[in-house]
């Protein structure tokens, strides 16, 4: 009773808009009286930014009464600056921008780019989301020098404090990262996404994300720590999004070729095309990437294709389709034990290890705008894949008897769908914005462990694909959600954000395994087949609140406060392995992440941000070494291990030094970053 009372109070004070409320609308034109498409609106001191639609509109609702300043900017254009009264007497006004007449170089035209130093912040309001009072960063591609060609993690994160960067192979094939101690395995402790829908194997049952989009194609990546629970779902490590390139505005057709060499039999080449015209655009690329790796029997080959469709219906509707493709076949040298790490870590003791991936996404997007204060955006979202791995399973001490190797294969179908809707109003005489939204996702997972042949190739199939050796499971599972958040602007300078997030997930495993003993020579002794059926449902409400205080507008106080919750995966439950088990009575892993931090620039030569965090994390899932009480082996066994904390601070700092040392130079600089 007490959930549904804060819900329905919540909701409740959404809707007291009887308090008095002024727009600030306009109309932005070229010395022709042409409308300005796309050009950017930035109100001050509050904060707000939007864009001109394809009448060159613009309109920023629900304003207390007052003198503002507002900013307009566009490409090719000089900016207008420009102090408004804003009072009931006030009409909607035409804004001339005038053509920038100077010849610019490609260096000169970053005289109207804010310094950003290749890290940003979300806006407390970006499409149809809420960043307000969480802990976020954006990383701005363009900015930065990183060796994009090998996706290389460690330069591409370098400013995001608090990440664990995991570089399983020299390339950049896998993406390992993950936040404030928690596991980076195929960043499987983030809510992992491009350009807004799923990318991981199964949300539910299996959040691990064996593809990663080519980085010469990313525009920036969004990174939420854990306060994006309410939002995006309840990962205890928080949201990531790729958003990718969508092609030149300005032009019908650009066409961009980057090929590169490296070590190690490297070349990657990458190939994209973009454009527009009238009202659609598009954009596409193809990499294909191969290597002989560092280490003997690490050879790979990875394709990755994607394209972007979208057409502008009417100035109020937009749509948009995406497809991706990717591809890699790698071979794995195996691990190494302390000992043979130290006599040569270049070493290989494996040849005839296989993985194989092949990811499909799709997605289906669409904007309304309902009216000048509301939006609404629907995505759909489609992923059929599957991985597949090959190879000796025995510990890296023992050499490969050359023996029937094992085969996992694993396949994915995936569908979802996410609607939001955003809404801004007058609230105590002060702007607020209110989104509400909804998701349901469906899962499903076929897994199958078998021998396959005693070859040394990449040859993928099942000795006895009706009666395998080991185990096959369906891995069925269902997701609907409801979240609401809304900023509660108390003055011009402190804002509340409340949220609430309603979780019902079903998970279910149908299947057999078995259960094999083997003796301390590796030689199987005893298997018994058991058949595996089970259900868990289970439905539950989150809540969270943050906080954002902005003395000036280049600085802001932040805290915020949310509960997490991780499901337990079923399909990670029966692998056979004499060297792995896992405790049949896994329980949901349930906590809170908490976030207090400082952060701006003092003009534009230093940029900060300073954040203490926790993470309360029960019934944490781990690994424990065991030993067999009847063959004395021993094994890694997975459960819930203990209670836990993560308690830490994170500190980014980076200064422009020219200014100090009295050069002050368009266009230049030399950073220092820490």
């Amino acid at each position: 009773m007490k959930t549904r009372f804060y819900i329905f109070a919540f909701i409740a004070l959404n809707h007291l808009h009887a308090f008095a409320q002024f727009n600030l609308s306009g109309t932005v034109v070229d010395e022709n009286n042409a409308p300005i498409v796309e050009a950017l609106v930035t109100l001050t001191p509050i904060g707000y930014k939007t864009s001109t639609d394809f009448n060159g509109d613009f309109n920023f609702p629900h304003l207390k009464k007052g003198t503002y300043t507002l900013k307009i900017s566009a490409f090719g254009y000089s900016s207008l600056t420009k102090e408004v009264y804003v009072d009931v007497q006030l009409r909607r006004q035409e804004y001339q921008l005038r053509v920038n007449k100077e010849e610019l170089n490609v260096i000169e035209l970053t005289e109207e780019k804010e310094n950003d130093f290749g890290r940003a912040t979300l806006d407390f309001v970006e499409g149809t989301a809420i960043y307000a009072g969480k802990k976020s960063e954006v990383v701005l591609l363009e900015d930065i020098q990183a060796n994009l060609a090998t996706n290389n993690s460690r330069q591409i994160y370098a400013k995001v404090a608090g990440l664990n960067i995991w570089e399983s192979d020299g390339a950049g094939i896998q993406l390992g990262i993950g936040g404030r101690g928690l596991n980076p395995n195929r960043v499987s402790n983030f809510n992992t996404r491009q350009n807004g829908y799923d990318i991981s194997a199964d949300a539910l049952g299996y959040p691990e994300s064996y593809y990663s989009p080519a980085t010469e194609a990313i525009e920036r990546i969004e990174i939420v720590r854990g306060a994006a629970s309410l939002q995006y779902g309840t990962q205890f490590g928080g949201f990531v999004n790729f958003k990718l390139r969508e092609g030149p505005v300005d032009k019908p057709f650009e066409f961009t070729s980057r090929q590169t060499l490296g070590s190690f039999g490297l070349f990657n080449s990458f190939n994209s095309i973009g454009g527009s015209a009238n009202r659609f655009r598009y954009y596409g690329f193809y990499q294909f990437k191969t290597g002989n790796g560092w280490r003997p029997n690490s050879q790979f080959d990875v394709q990755n294709a994607h394209l972007n469709l979208q057409y502008d219906i009417t100035d109020r509707l937009k749509i948009g389709v995406e497809y991706t493709h990717m591809y890699y076949l790698a071979q794995q040298p195996g691990g190494l034990s302390d000992a043979m790490f130290q006599q040569d870590p270049r070493q290989s003791i494996r040849e005839r290890n296989w993985f194989q991936v092949r990811w499909n996404l799709a997605s289906l997007k669409a904007d309304y705008k309902i009216n000048a204060n509301t939006n609404a955006n629907l995505m759909l979202f489609g992923l059929i894949a599957g991985r597949d791995a090959l190879g000796f399973l025995g510990k890296i001490t023992r050499v490969d008897p050359g023996i029937e190797r094992n085969l996992l294969m694993d396949k994915y179908q995936n569908f979802g769908a996410e609607l939001r809707v955003l809404h801004s109003y007058s609230f105590l005489n002060n702007p607020s914005t209110f989104l509400i939204g909804t998701r349901y996702y469906n899962g499903f997972t076929n897994r199958k462990q078998g021998l396959g042949n005693d070859g040394s190739g990449p040859d993928f199939y099942y000795l006895h694909p009706n009666d395998l050796e080991h185990s096959e499971y369906d891995f069925p599972s269902q997701n609907l959600a409801i979240f609401t958040e809304n900023i509660f602007h108390l003055n011009s300078k402190l804002s509340v954000t409340p949220g609430l997030r309603f979780e019902y997930i079903n998970t279910n495993a149908d299947g057999y395994y078995n259960n094999i003993q083997y003796d301390l020579a590796g030689n199987e002794i005893y298997r018994e087949r058991v058949e595996d059926n089970r259900t868990n449902s289970r439905a539950f409400v989150l809540a969270g609140i943050g906080m954002s205080y902005k003395p000036k507008d280049n600085k802001e106080f932040y805290a915020n406060i949310s509960q997490n919750y991780r499901s337990i995966n079923f399909n990670d439950m029966r692998i056979v392995n004499p060297n792995y088990r896992v405790d049949p009575n896994l329980k949901d892993e349930k906590g809170f992440s908490a976030d207090i931090g400082f952060r701006g620039t003092a003009g534009k030569y230093f940029s900060f941000d300073v954040t203490g965090f926790m993470i309360y994390y029960n019934d944490r899932i781990g690994q424990v070494l065991k030993t067999d009480s009847l063959l004395f082996s021993t094994y890694r066994l997975r459960t819930n291990v203990a209670d836990s904390r993560n308690i830490g601070i994170e500190a980014y700092a980076e200064l422009n030094i020219l200014p100090i040392l009295g050069y002050q130079k368009q266009n230049q600089a030399l950073n220092i970053y820490t």
